[in-house]
């Protein structure tokens, strides 16, 4: 059974394996989690999601006690839990790579409609935008 991390972090469920930064954590500060310390690998910003053990390529993240995503590479307990080392199960479009593939499949070109039955022009603009990096400028010149 998981113990009560540092107060620095928040298990929001036993079944989690990521942990909340609920107070900012430099790179070298030592945490306990689970009955062990472990050393927090770079900065984390509050809010941001910390390994609270080992997490291999391909397992399951677990925030709320429910799994969020899958890990895209082997993750260090300690170690940073975002979008470089984590992708949703269930929005295609998190990953950079996955934004391209939805646009090359037809969405781009207007063919996909939406819920109401038009062609949802505004908003795969936008999308087309937040693809590219762009910010809100981009966004108002739609």
């Amino acid at each position: 059974m998981p113990s009560d991390p540092d107060r620095r972090l928040l298990r929001l469920h036993p079944a989690d394996n990521v942990l909340t930064v609920i107070a900012t954590l430099e790179a070298g500060d030592r945490v306990r989690v689970d009955h062990a310390e472990i050393e927090i690998l770079a900065r984390l910003p509050l809010g941001h999601k910390v390994a609270a053990r080992a997490i291999a390529a391909g397992e399951k993240i677990v925030k709320y006690g429910a799994p969020i995503g899958s890990a895209t590479q082997s993750i260090a307990a300690g170690e940073h839990v975002h979008t470089h080392n984590l992708k949703s199960d269930y929005l295609a479009t998190v990953l950079r790579e996955d934004q391209a593939r939805f646009f090359a499949e037809g969405v781009a070109g207007g063919k996909h409609p939406t819920s109401n039955g038009s062609a949802g022009g505004r908003e795969i603009r936008e999308l087309r935008a937040v693809a590219a990096g762009g910010g809100n400028e981009e966004k108002r010149n739609l």
